[in-house]
């Protein structure tokens, strides 16, 4: 288990540093409800996303999808991205280079 604290981002959504380095960063958003937003945004940081479990719908860009469990997908630098909880679980995150705002 990860030493790094569990911090509360939206109603019904955790994230938790589970690694941490200069160059990469590996974090779990855990989504206890559906209709749990991960809210539109953007960042520098090129970012792979696999799904643990739960299901989600993903908008990334001007395209929607709906990912399920063993999922992955990768989001450029810069693409405005986010997500809405369909059944509760975990998504596991890779930042590269590390977010240095989520420390």
């Amino acid at each position: 288990m990860s030493d790094f604290p569990i911090v509360s981002t939206a109603q019904h959504v955790t994230r938790q540093v589970l690694s941490d380095h200069p160059d990469l960063m590996v974090v779990a958003f855990r989504f206890d409800a559906p209709g749990a937003l991960g809210a539109l945004h953007d960042h520098p940081h090129v970012q792979s996303t696999y799904v643990e479990s739960g299901r989600f719908r993903f908008t990334l860009g001007d395209h929607e999808q709906e990912v399920g469990p063993g999922d992955s997908f990768v989001v450029p630098s810069g693409q405005t991205h986010g997500c809405v909880c369909l059944e509760p679980g975990t998504l596991v995150d890779c930042f590269t280079p590390r977010r240095a705002d989520f420390r």
